[in-house]
């Protein structure tokens, strides 16, 4: 039986709230420290900023001696190359993944997108109803939340397990959480996402500046698309939790 690759999204329709940065940490972890093959569809047209990340990253391998041994470390010890980064316009997205399915005999187990949430635009919305599942990033700022939770909203009630949608699910998850611990406001926001039935994760990520290190940041890394999240950062970030719940929905 031939293996089926899973689409996967971060998306919202609200910009700032770190889709691109779960899309990235999350297919580094799975590629280089679980062992999953994944492959990136970078829809954030023009600038694609994640394919532009990977060029900076072989940029410091190529000029930075300590990245450079780090690389040909890591590649003994994995003996796997690095994940491809496709780049696309959102509408195209999935016509992209399946165009590179076919050029390839060892086919994924994920395919991350790095979609936006214009549900107006008809093509996005198609791209967004070919996801196997949906991660939606979520902040405690009123105006944020309510766009996060209307795209939400939107999606759940008109994909999400209807007759020949391939959408399973839609889960929202808790990010830049003020402090160690959630406070009343969260209770609050909470229960209004009770209200609409949306799924909550378990996991939330904590406000820390560790999600903005780049390979720039010297020795140690965190968000990379040629190396995981360096183990020395990923000490309360609640990184490992949320790809762990992530991977728990996904049943991968």
């Amino acid at each position: 039986m031939e293996k089926q690759t899973l689409y996967v999204a971060f998306s919202t329709q609200k910009g700032g709230v770190g889709k691109t940065a779960f899309t990235v940490l999350s297919a580094s972890y799975l590629h280089y420290v679980k062992g999953k093959n994944v492959a990136v569809v970078d829809c954030d047209f023009p600038q694609h900023s994640i394919n532009a990340m990977r060029k900076r990253d072989a940029e410091q391998i190529g000029t930075d001696e300590f990245y450079k041994r780090m690389a040909y470390e890591q590649f003994k010890a994995l003996n796997k190359k690095t994940y491809p980064i496709l780049c696309s316009k959102p509408e195209h997205a999935v016509q992209t993944a399946d165009d590179y399915l076919q050029t390839v005999d060892d086919k994924p187990d994920v395919i991350f997108f790095d979609l936006p949430g214009t549900v107006g635009n008809a093509g996005v919305l198609k791209s967004i109803a070919n996801m196997d599942y949906i991660f939606t990033p979520i902040i405690a700022d009123r105006i944020v939340l309510e766009s996060c939770l209307s795209f939400a909203d939107a999606v759940h009630k008109n994909l999400v397990g209807k007759n020949d949608i391939r959408l399973k699910s839609l889960s929202l998850f808790w990010n830049k959480v003020d402090g160690r611990e959630k406070t009343d406001l969260y209770e609050r926001f909470e229960k209004a996402i009770d209200e609409l039935d949306l799924p909550l994760m378990k996991t939330f990520i904590p406000d820390t500046k560790k999600y903005n290190k780049e390979m720039s940041d010297k020795r140690t890394v965190f968000r990379s698309t040629l190396f995981p999240a360096d183990k020395r950062l990923i000490k309360g970030s609640n990184l490992e939790e949320l790809i762990e719940e992530i991977l728990e929905t996904i049943k991968l």
